[in-house]
């Protein structure tokens, strides 16, 4: 039976405050006013001063509308009916499409149990030379995408969204620009993969507490489909604008802050989401690939260094491009020995060499003579920036490698590389 109560004790920007007795955490209420009903949820309990944030904000509520609790926490809708379409932080449609109300399941539950889990043991190929040669994305992963404003991560995800090899996707945006969303929505359904697609959008114009939702909701549809035995990629962005809603509610509740502002579970409630990856031992799978910008490009701001604590590596998206230092996929040798015999050695060799090069490039700055073998690591990183970390290079990963050995042998001898022989002689480009 929904508990209805009549006189709203304090109104504070978006936060209301009313008594009230049985109220839980994270519960819905409805609040009615002049202008309509708005859904709110409880984010405070003191006694029984309960707090609810308003999705629609505080403007238009008085201190005599009606609140009325549901007695349940958010949920969204799940079925097959949800691929191909976009929702709010609310869940209501955002692309026009019908309101889905069936078969409702409740979101932000626990994650897995780890005996249910499975050792990861598969990549996702995307046909990203960067990602699927030098850090492979592995089957059940968490991992975050660091970078800064202006750099293309929402470009960088479309495109996994479309070339990922897995069943489903999952996107979950928080804090977009409306053009990002349009951008997002176009991109897929362009390259006809919408259709496999769920979207989850909250833009920069709309409530606070919508962007909370964002994440949970995602992961929440992302284990039914996983439970179905699909392969499910969810793709989150920003995850510092998730931490950033946080951070503006809890000012609102008048916590106490902790480092730069943000509340003190922050470390909880990011490992809360990330730790729903998961590859089920009797189903499918939950891969979760999350945007996390760094203001002024500080990698020990609190979102990205309690991120770093929580996920299993890490891409550093630079200069429009995956750098090769410091992007790391902690998973990858579970499944580099699987994919053929020369990914692992030629991996590592050509990253040594690259770091050659770049070493070779401060000596060329510093003015140094040039030596043979500072002219031939200058051509080799060259190609290899060229032809591997450009994001716009688009091809499998037995093309990446072979593609990695034509590199090698334009520019050096076999001998100059520090491969084994074996792999040399047999995957060395024959000359014609």
């Amino acid at each position: 039976m929904k508990k209805v109560y009549s006189k709203i004790e304090s109104i504070t920007g978006s936060v209301i405050t009313v008594r009230a007795e049985g109220a839980r955490y994270g519960d819905l209420a409805e609040v009615d006013t002049v202008f309509g009903t708005s859904l709110a949820e409880v984010n405070r309990l003191q006694g029984d001063i309960v707090s609810l944030q308003v999705f629609a904000g505080g403007r238009g509520i008085s201190t005599g509308d009606t609140v009325r609790f549901l007695g349940r926490p958010m949920q969204v809708p799940f079925s097959e009916n949800l691929l191909g379409r976009v929702f709010s932080g609310s869940g209501e449609p955002r692309d026009k499409g019908p309101a889905l109300r069936d078969n409702v399941i409740p979101i932000g539950g626990p994650s897995v149990n780890p005996s249910e889990r499975v050792i990861p043991r598969s990549m996702i190929r995307t046909g990203i030379p960067m990602i699927d040669l030098f850090n492979t994305l592995v089957v059940s992963q968490k991992l975050p995408i660091f970078s800064v404003s202006g750099e293309p991560y929402n470009e960088l995800l479309a495109r996994i969204a479309i070339q990922a090899e897995v069943d489903v996707i999952v996107l979950g945006g928080m804090g977009l620009k409306y053009d990002d969303y349009l951008t997002f929505r176009e991109t897929l359904e362009n390259a006809g993969a919408l259709a496999r697609t769920v979207m989850f959008m909250h833009t920069a114009s709309d409530p606070t507490v919508e962007c909370l939702m964002i994440p949970d909701m995602s992961l929440a549809v992302a284990e039914k489909f996983a439970l179905q035995e699909k392969d499910v990629l969810v793709l989150l962005t920003d995850m510092t604008n998730f931490a950033d809603a946080m951070k503006e509610i809890s000012i609102t509740q008048e916590q106490v802050p902790s480092n730069r502002g943000y509340p003190g579970d922050l470390y909880s409630q990011l490992a809360s989401r990330y730790e729903k990856a998961v590859d089920f031992d009797s189903a499918g799978s939950i891969t979760v690939l999350g945007v996390t910008t760094m203001p002024g490009d500080d990698v020990t701001h609190p979102v990205p260094d309690n991120t770093g604590y929580i996920t299993e590596g890490q891409y550093y998206l630079k200069n429009g491009r995956i750098e090769p230092f410091g992007s790391l996929s902690r998973l990858k040798q579970q499944v580099n020995g699987k994919t053929r015999a020369d990914h692992r050695a030629l991996m590592d060799g050509m990253i040594k060499l690259y770091s050659s090069y770049r070493d070779t490039l401060e000596k060329k700055a510093m003015g140094f003579n040039m030596s043979a073998w500072d002219d031939k690591l200058l051509r080799y990183g060259i190609q290899f920036e060229g032809k591997m970390m450009d994001l716009s290079v688009n091809i499998p990963l037995e093309k990446a490698l072979d593609l990695g050995w034509e590199i090698l042998a334009d520019c050096f001898s076999p001998e100059d590389t520090g491969l084994r022989t074996e792999l040399i002689e047999k995957f060395w480009p024959k000359k014609d």
